[in-house]
């Protein structure tokens, strides 16, 4: 980790959510506003959507506002590097991301266990225009007094390599974990309906494999199975749409999902 305070810019604000702090903060509170509920679950891993904040955010907002009440200190955020080729998982290399909504700073001590994995590397470049990870800040700034974030952009690796990444910096209830991934591109409604069908009962059953062909982040999301069947994680899908009900055309849309998984609870 670099020891001088170095930030990683804002590259998608005003793209994929707004550049105007205060539309920003009008936006995000309105997605999580206190009369839309959520079920009363403390998630230790989240899947949410990344695409524009238009066409994802009602579904991203679903996870989040189970978020409301928890003290967290410490977020993991899995997200694919669409941007830049990469084997393995990457660091940004600086020391904290910023927003719109302010800074977060990077947990030093959890990009420190990371890298002590051979599949975890610094490419600042795989950061450097990736919206995956950057989308999911401002939900968290809102909802979250105080916390840390560990980036990692995740390129071509085994589930194994990167649920051994998770085990790493696994911690308590304190620490977070978020994978992004958006489900099918492109298809006609229908089809992805049924696609992205067939993708949430493997996330919810915990057995099979994701391809590219049914999430943008198969990689994480593969991984996240593995972890998920090493802990005993139980599985809670909480929305499931498409662009085709977000944004209204139907003819070729985007998938999306919003899961949690929760921690067996221990018994006396």
């Amino acid at each position: 980790m670099p020891t001088d305070h170095t930030v990683r810019p804002p590259a998608v604000a005003g793209v994929f959510y707004p550049e105007d702090r205060e539309v920003l903060l009008d936006t995000v509170d309105a997605l999580l506003h206190p009369a839309l509920t959520a079920p009363e679950l403390s998630a230790k891993i989240l899947v949410v959507p990344h695409a524009t904040y238009q066409v994802c955010a009602p579904v991203a907002a679903c996870a989040y506002r189970t978020l409301r009440g928890r003290s967290i200190e410490r977020v993991v955020l899995l997200g694919p590097a669409h941007r830049a080729p990469l084997r393995g998982l990457a660091l940004p290399g600086v020391t904290a991301f910023s927003t719109p909504l302010g800074e977060v700073a990077l947990d030093a001590e959890l990009a420190a266990r990371a890298l002590a994995l051979s599949q975890v590397t610094t490419v600042p470049g795989a950061h450097t225009f990736e919206h995956s990870l950057e989308v999911q800040l401002p939900f968290l700034q809102r909802l979250l007094p105080q916390f840390t974030i560990l980036p990692l952009a995740v390129g071509a690796a085994l589930a194994d390599e990167v649920a051994d990444v998770l085990e790493q910096v696994w911690g308590g209830p304190e620490t977070l974990i978020v994978v992004s991934s958006d489900l099918s591109h492109y298809l006609p409604y229908a089809l992805a309906q049924r696609v992205d069908k067939q993708t949430c009962n493997t996330l919810l059953t915990l057995d099979g494999i994701i391809s590219h062909d049914q999430a943008c982040g198969a990689t994480p999301l593969n991984g996240l199975v593995r972890a998920a069947q090493r802990h005993g994680l139980r599985p809670h899908l909480l929305d499931l749409r498409n662009s085709g009900d977000t944004a209204g055309e139907a003819g070729c849309v985007v998938g999306f999902a919003a899961l949690a998984y929760t921690e067996p609870v221990a018994h006396a």
